[in-house]
C-alpha cells in the first residue's frame, strides 16, 4: 500500500504521477453534477471584486439633465413681476396674431368692467363706494344743487384772470369768498347726509365725518365726472 493512499490533496496541486490530462479531466467530473454555472450560455461566472452589469446603458449627461426636475419657480410678488413674466412667456409661445387678439379681449374686458362700474354694479365698484349706505349717500348729493360743483371751472377762471396784473387783487379777494361759501357748503352737505343716512339705516356704522367727506368730494366733482354715474336726476325726491 502506498504511503499517500489516505491523504487528500488539493485540486491545484499537481501530484507527480499524475500527468496534465489527467488533472484537467479529474476537474472537468468534479465540476459536473449539480452546478448552475457548468453549462455554456446559462449564466456567466462573476470574478471576485467585480460589480454585475445594470442591463441598460448609462444615460448621457444631457438625458439626465433633461430629467431632472428643479426647484419649483416662485410667484410673483408684484404685480409687474407677474405682468413681465407673462409677457415673456407670451413672447415665447404666442405669435404676433395671438398676442394681439388677446390684448384686444384684455381691452374689451376692461372696458365691459368700467362700464358697469359706472353704471354702480356693486360687484365691480371701489371698496369705498360699495353698499347701500354709500350708494344712498351718492343719490343726495347727484339731487341737490351743490355750490361745491362749481369748484373746478371757478378754480380754472381765477387761474387765467390772475395772470392779468390789474385784476389779481380782485381775483385773490374772489377767491377767499369763494372758499368760505365751500367750506360752509360742504358743513351743511355733510350735516345732511348723516342725517339721513341714520335716518334711512339706524344700524350702520358709516358715518361721521369720513361719511361726510365721501359726500363733499363727490359734490366737488363736475355732474359728468363723477363716478360712478349719476342714478338721479336733480331735483328728485331721495
Amino acid at each position: 500500500m502506498s504511503a499517500s493512499a489516505g491523504i487528500k490533496y488539493p485540486e491545484h496541486v499537481k501530484l507527480p504521477w499524475k500527468n496534465d490530462d489527467a488533472v484537467s479531466d479529474d476537474r472537468s467530473t468534479r465540476a459536473e453534477p449539480g452546478t448552475s454555472g457548468s453549462s455554456a450560455g446559462t449564466t456567466t461566472e462573476t470574478r471576485p471584486g467585480t460589480t454585475p452589469g445594470k442591463g441598460r446603458p448609462t444615460p448621457t449627461r444631457r438625458e439626465a439633465q433633461g430629467r431632472r426636475r428643479g426647484p419649483v419657480t416662485p410667484a410673483p410678488l408684484t404685480r409687474a413681476e407677474a405682468r413681465a413674466r407673462r409677457k415673456e412667456l407670451g413672447k415665447e409661445k404666442l405669435t404676433r396674431e395671438q398676442r394681439k387678439k388677446r390684448s384686444d379681449e384684455r381691452r374689451a374686458a376692461r372696458n365691459e368692467q368700467r362700464e358697469r362700474m359706472m353704471d354702480g354694479d356693486e360687484r365691480f365698484l371701489m371698496p369705498r363706494d360699495k353698499g347701500p349706505v354709500r350708494r344712498f349717500a351718492r343719490d343726495i348729493v347727484d339731487s341737490r344743487r351743490n355750490l361745491a360743483g362749481l369748484f373746478m371751472p371757478f378754480a380754472v377762471l381765477l387761474i387765467v384772470v390772475m395772470f392779468l396784473p390789474a385784476t389779481q387783487g380782485i381775483a385773490t379777494l374772489v377767491m377767499l369768498v369763494f372758499t368760505v361759501f365751500l367750506i360752509v357748503d360742504g358743513v351743511i352737505l355733510g350735516r345732511l347726509v348723516n342725517k339721513r343716512v341714520r335716518e334711512r339705516f339706524p344700524d350702520t356704522i358709516d358715518g361721521g365725518f369720513k361719511l361726510g367727506w365721501y359726500a363733499f368730494s363727490r359734490a366737488m366733482q363736475m355732474r359728468f365726472m363723477r363716478a360712478p354715474r349719476a342714478q338721479v336726476s336733480t331735483g328728485d325726491a331721495v
